[in-house]
C-alpha cells in the first residue's frame, strides 16, 4: 500500500473514535455525537501503532494470539480519518487507545509547558548505587485480560485493558453476556494513562500512607477524564441544549464510563461527579456536599469522588460566572429562560464559555502537580498547590477562580493542616524568597506558619548560591532540548553526576548536597529533613557510597518550568524533590531505631519525608520549600532534633486500621501488593 513520504507530513493526524464508549452509539439520542475525530499532533508511526510515547502491543493471552497491528499510515486509512468505530475490529481498538492516549498526553504537555516522561525502571535497590533505565514508550495492551478490569502497571510500564461479559442489572439498558471492551471507553483509557503520567511525576503517590493518597490518584485520573469531555464540541453543544445550559443537572459530561458501569450491574455510569442513582427508586439525584463524607469515607474510589465533586463544583461556579451576562440577556433579566429549545446562537456561546472554563480548570489542576509535596499527599495539600500555582501565573483573578475552588473544598470539609484561615493568602504555600547575598550579616527564617519562632543562620546564603548556580547550569543545558530521551539523560546526569570528555567527575545534585552541607541544620530547617549530625539516631541510614558523609536521601523530579500566563507573565523555575526515609519501631509515642525491650516486630514502621524545592532562575532565589517533614524544626533552635511524632502517629494509625486492605493486595498478587497496586484498586 502506498504511504506518504516524510516531505508530505501534515501537522495533524485525524483519527475517528468514540467520544464516550460504544453504548452511546446504540442510542438514537446520542449516536450522532458519539462518533468524533481526535486530532493528534503528527508523528512518525510504525504499525501497532508505535510512536514516540506509546506502543500498542495487541496480544490476547486468553486466545493466545496476536492481532494484526494497524498501520495508520496507509493511504486508505488516512483518507478516511482512521478506521470506522467498531466493537468487533481489534485494529480499531488499537487506534482508539492510541488516539485517546495521545490526546491526554497533549493536554498535560500544554498545561505543564514541557515534555512528559514515564517513570523509569529501577535497576538497583541499593539506595545510592541505584540506576534508572529510560522508558521511551508506554506499552498498551488492548486485550490483556479476560476480566472487568483495566489498570496501569508500574512494574511493566504498561496499560492493561480487560474485556468481559456484561451482567447488567437492567436488561433494557444492555444485552446480557455481550462483550464489553474497556479499551473502547474514552474515560477508562484517559483514567489509566493519567495514572501513568502521575507516576512519572510523583512515583511515591502509589504508597498509601494516609487515606487520601490512593484516593488522590483515582480522583485526579477521573478529573482529567471528565474535563476532556468538554473538548468534544458537538457533545458539549448537545448537552448544553439538552440541559438548557444548566450543567448541574444530570448530563453525560459529568459521568464516567457509562457502558462499564451498566455492564457490571450498576444502574448508571461507573462514577458521576454531579449525582448518584438511588438504588431503591432507580432515579438520578444531585449530590449534596456533606463534610461527614470526607471524615468517614475511606475506600479509595468513594473518597476520591469527594475531590472530583469539589473540582467539578468549582468548574460549575466558574461557568455560571462566565455565562451570567448571557443568561440575563436570554431571559430579559428574569433569570428564567423562555420555554422551548434554546436558540442555537445561545447554545454556541454557552458551549464556548463551558469549554474555556473546563480548559482553565484542567490546566489549574495539572499545573498544581509541580507545587505538591513529593510524598504523603492530602486533598488539603492539593488545594494549596492549586492556589499557589495559580497565584504564580495569574496575578489578577478577575473571575474568582480561586474562590470557587476554596468554596467547593470548604463545603466538603476539606481543610488543609497548618493554616488558621481559609483565604487565598493563607492557602498559598509560604514564600521563602531566599536570595544569595555575597556577604550576609544574618538571616531570619520562619520555621513555622503557626508561631513566631525564628532561626538565625549564616550558611543559608552559601546553600542558596551553590544550588542556584548549579540549577542555572542545568536550565542552560536544557533550554533547547526537545527530545525526551535527551531530556531524561541530562536530568539524570544533573541528579546523579556524570563524567566529561576527559572522564573527570562532574558532581550531581545528590553529591553536592551530601558533600557540601550534609550536616546543615539550616538545610534541615528549610526542608524538614534530617540533615543533622544525629540523623542515625532518628532512623535515617547513612549514605553508603564512598566519600558520602551524610544521611541517605534521594533526588527526584528535577524539571525545568517555563510558563507564560495572562498579561505576558512568565515564570522560569527549576523544581526538584528530596525524599528521605525513617526506619524503626514506634509504639505509645516512643520511637526506637532498634528492636529493644518494649517493642515487637509488628511495631516496625517506615516513614518517608520529602520536600519540593522551587528555585526562581531569574533571581537565583529559593522561592518555595513545600515539605512533608520528618523532624520537628522548631527544636532546631535549642540544638536538639526530634522526629515529628504527629506524622508517625497518622501513618501508624492508617496502617493499623487497613491491614485487611494490605492483605487483600498480598492475597491477590503472589509477589506482594506493592507490585501492582492499581490492578487490585481497579478490580470489580
Amino acid at each position: 500500500m502506498t504511504q506518504l513520504s516524510n516531505e508530505q507530513d501534515p501537522a495533524i493526524r485525524r483519527l475517528r473514535g468514540y467520544a464516550f464508549d460504544p453504548s452511546l452509539s446504540l442510542d438514537m439520542d446520542t449516536s450522532t455525537i458519539n462518533d468524533i475525530v481526535y486530532k493528534i499532533n503528527w508523528e512518525d508511526l510504525t504499525p501497532g501503532p508505535k510512536g514516540k510515547y506509546l506502543e500498542v502491543v495487541d496480544y490476547d493471552p486468553t486466545l493466545k494470539c496476536f492481532y494484526t497491528p494497524v498501520d495508520l499510515n496507509r493511504i486508505d486509512i488516512l483518507a478516511c480519518e482512521g478506521l470506522s468505530p467498531s466493537e468487533s475490529n481489534p485494529q480499531f481498538h488499537q487506534q482508539m487507545v492510541y488516539a485517546v492516549g495521545m490526546t491526554t498526553i497533549q493536554n498535560f504537555e500544554k498545561a505543564l509547558g514541557r515534555k512528559i516522561l514515564w517513570a523509569p525502571r529501577q535497576l538497583n535497590d541499593d539506595f545510592l548505587k541505584k540506576s534508572e533505565e529510560y522508558v521511551q514508550e508506554l506499552r498498551i495492551y488492548p486485550h490483556a485480560l479476560r476480566d472487568a478490569n483495566a489498570y496501569y502497571s508500574p512494574q511493566k510500564k504498561a496499560l492493561l485493558f480487560g474485556y468481559f461479559s456484561a451482567t447488567p442489572a437492567d436488561e433494557t439498558l444492555q444485552m446480557p453476556n455481550s462483550l464489553v471492551f474497556t479499551c473502547l471507553s474514552h474515560d477508562v483509557i484517559t483514567h489509566e494513562i493519567t495514572h501513568a503520567i502521575l507516576d512519572g511525576m510523583h512515583r511515591n503517590y502509589n504508597e498509601p500512607t494516609n487515606p487520601d493518597v490512593l484516593a488522590f490518584h483515582e480522583a485526579f485520573s477521573d478529573i482529567v477524564a471528565l474535563f476532556q469531555h468538554f473538548s468534544f464540541a458537538e457533545v458539549l453543544k448537545h448537552q448544553i441544549a439538552k440541559t438548557r445550559g444548566d450543567l448541574k443537572s444530570e448530563n453525560m459530561l459529568g459521568k464516567l464510563a457509562q457502558q462499564f458501569g451498566t455492564a457490571i450491574g450498576s444502574y448508571g455510569s461507573l462514577r458521576d461527579a454531579i449525582g448518584v442513582v438511588d438504588k431503591k427508586t432507580n432515579t438520578w439525584k444531585p449530590k449534596q456536599p456533606n463534610p461527614d463524607d470526607y471524615r468517614n469515607t475511606m475506600e479509595a474510589h468513594q473518597r476520591g469522588s469527594i475531590l472530583v465533586a469539589a473540582v467539578f463544583e468549582a468548574f460549575i461556579s466558574i461557568y455560571k460566572t462566565r455565562t451570567a451576562d448571557l443568561m440575563r440577556i436570554a431571559s430579559n433579566g428574569t433569570g428564567i429562560l423562555p420555554a422551548g429549545e434554546l436558540h442555537p446562537d445561545l447554545v454556541n456561546r454557552l458551549a464556548n464559555e463551558a469549554a474555556k472554563s473546563a480548559s482553565h480548570v484542567l490546566n489549574m489542576c495539572i499545573r498544581a502537580l509541580d507545587y505538591c509535596p513529593p510524598v504523603d499527599i492530602t486533598f488539603g495539600d492539593y488545594l494549596r498547590a492549586i492556589i499557589t500555582a495559580d497565584l504564580e501565573l495569574v496575578i489578577e483573578d478577575t473571575k474568582d477562580y480561586r474562590l470557587a475552588f476554596i468554596g467547593a473544598f470548604r463545603r466538603r470539609g476539606i481543610y488543609p493542616a497548618g493554616i488558621k484561615t481559609l483565604s487565598v493568602e493563607s492557602l498559598q504555600f509560604k514564600k521563602l524568597n531566599l536570595r544569595y547575598v555575597p556577604k550576609p550579616k544574618s538571616f531570619s527564617f520562619d520555621t513555622s506558619n503557626q508561631n513566631d519562632n525564628k532561626i538565625d543562620y549564616k550558611n543559608i546564603s552559601s546553600i542558596v548560591n551553590k544550588l542556584g548556580q548549579f540549577l542555572r547550569a542545568f536550565a542552560g543545558d536544557m533550554k533547547y532540548v526537545t527530545e525526551r530521551h535527551e531530556i531524561f539523560k541530562i536530568t539524570n546526569d544533573y541528579m546523579r553526576g556524570r563524567f566529561d570528555n576527559e572522564q573527570e567527575r562532574i558532581n550531581g545534585l545528590q553529591r553536592i548536597i551530601n558533600t557540601k552541607f550534609p550536616y546543615s541544620r539550616e538545610f534541615s530547617a528549610i526542608t524538614g529533613l534530617a540533615f543533622v549530625t544525629e540523623f542515625e539516631d532518628l532512623g535515617v541510614q547513612r549514605a553508603t557510597k564512598k566519600n558520602y558523609r551524610g544521611p541517605e536521601f534521594e533526588i527526584q523530579n528535577l524539571r525545568l518550568v517555563n510558563r507564560t500566563g495572562p498579561n505576558n507573565i512568565s515564570i522560569n523555575q527549576v523544581v526538584f524533590s528530596i525524599i528521605q526515609t525513617v526506619r524503626g519501631y514506634f509504639k505509645d509515642d516512643q520511637f526506637s531505631t532498634d528492636l529493644i525491650e518494649g517493642f515487637e516486630e509488628e511495631d516496625k514502621i517506615e516513614l518517608k519525608g520529602g520536600c519540593t524545592l522551587i528555585f526562581d532562575l531569574d533571581n537565583i532565589m529559593l522561592k518555595y520549600a513545600i515539605s512533608k517533614p520528618l523532624i520537628d524544626v522548631n527544636n532546631l533552635t535549642t540544638g536538639s532534633t526530634t522526629l515529628l511524632t504527629s506524622r508517625l502517629k497518622v501513618v501508624q494509625s492508617y496502617l493499623d486500621n487497613h491491614n485487611s486492605h494490605q492483605n487483600g493486595f498480598d492475597n491477590y498478587f503472589s509477589d506482594g501488593y506493592a507490585t501492582e497496586p492499581f490492578a487490585f484498586l481497579h478490580k470489580h
